[in-house]
């Protein structure tokens, strides 16, 4: 573990998270190439950094106070819909031009990387609290509203077993993965909502799909009865949509690809990948320390604690996005890496 005699680190290191969705936002009010922003930043400049930053080999004790940490994640999300209103104005000015495209790519990408990590560290808060409440609305912006309950009531139970549709296996491709994942997690999370008597519509992923499915028939009305910026804002918005989901489902894929708890047996620190890269640490808000999130899913990212003995990944997740993609070659980086892979 770690090393006591150490001080904790600044909690300030975290506020390099806030970097991408400023990005993004100055992308979506300038237009043209700047939109191309939050594109170079998460998927070319962030993996680089990854790379020199470096893993931090004497990992510091987490901080007791988590005063900053809460405002922090407040900060994340009033700028994630800031960011959605540049992105909106800017689409419905632009219409559909390769411009458009850039910048629903860059809003998807920053989406991943911060709002729906925030959503992720507030979906573990008491149901109903503000907290709670803001991951919900956040989730929804990126048309994902069920994750929370899937991921709360069936991936932390089921983990590391064929009954989570969020646990890779060895044999699985991240193409594959996408394929699967996606769909098994909403009728995941419908199934738990029916065990717990909320069936038909009564049932909130029902309701949740079909709220979205209202904007989305609104906008093709507005379409349809001439409102010429309809059209550039719905397409828009799911692909950013789609974007921040495929993202989300890739750090998924590389957080349990190929472990499995045997027999069903209990959760250990060696059923998660977890990494001490420091770029990845601090912007993702400890997300790397998986193995302590599954062990203690009510303790704040700001406490979570580093498993020397857990499989370590490569590198951080954003350097580890484009060998994943093509899975021989990430086979063959993650071999080695933890029993039987």
């Amino acid at each position: 573990m770690s090393d006591t005699t150490l001080s904790p680190e600044p909690w300030s290191v975290h506020l390099l998270g806030l970097i991408s969705p400023m990005l993004a936002i100055t992308g979506n009010v300038l237009g043209g190439a700047y939109t191309l922003s939050g594109v170079l930043f998460i998927w070319v400049l962030s993996p680089i950094l990854d790379v020199l930053f470096g893993e931090s080999e004497s990992p510091r004790p987490p901080r007791e106070s988590g005063t900053p940490f809460e405002r922090l994640l407040w900060v994340h999300g009033i700028l994630h819909f800031v960011m959605l209103a540049t992105f909106f104005y800017f689409v419905a000015s632009e219409g559909l031009t390769r411009w458009m495209l850039a910048a629903s790519l860059s809003t998807g990408l920053v989406a991943a990387a911060s709002a729906i990590v925030t959503a992720h560290e507030l979906g573990h808060k008491r149901p109903r609290s503000p907290g709670w409440r803001l991951a919900r609305a956040l989730l929804f912006s990126i048309n994902y509203a069920h994750f929370t309950t899937e991921h709360n009531y069936n991936h932390h139970k089921n983990v590391a077993t064929d009954k989570d549709p969020a646990s890779a296996t060895y044999e699985q491709s991240i193409w594959s993965f996408w394929v699967r994942t996606i769909p098994g997690q909403f009728i995941s999370s419908v199934r738990v909502h029916n065990r717990k008597g909320r069936t038909g519509f009564r049932n909130p992923s029902w309701r949740g799909l079909a709220l979205q499915s209202l904007c989305v028939s609104i906008l093709i009305l507005l379409h349809y009865a001439g409102i010429y910026w309809a059209a550039p804002v719905l397409i828009g918005w799911l692909i950013a949509s789609g974007i921040a989901i495929l993202t989300l489902e890739y750090v998924n894929y590389i957080r349990h690809w190929g472990l499995r708890r045997e027999n069903g047996g209990r959760f250990e620190e060696g059923h998660a990948w977890n990494t001490e890269a420091r770029w990845s640490r601090w912007s993702l808000l400890e997300l790397t320390r998986h193995s302590d999130h599954h062990l203690q899913a009510s303790v704040p990212f700001w406490k979570l604690r580093p498993y020397p003995d857990a499989p370590r990944l490569p590198s951080g997740y954003y350097a580890c996005w484009w060998p994943c993609l093509f899975p021989p070659l990430w086979r063959r980086m993650m071999k080695g890496r933890a029993p039987n892979i």
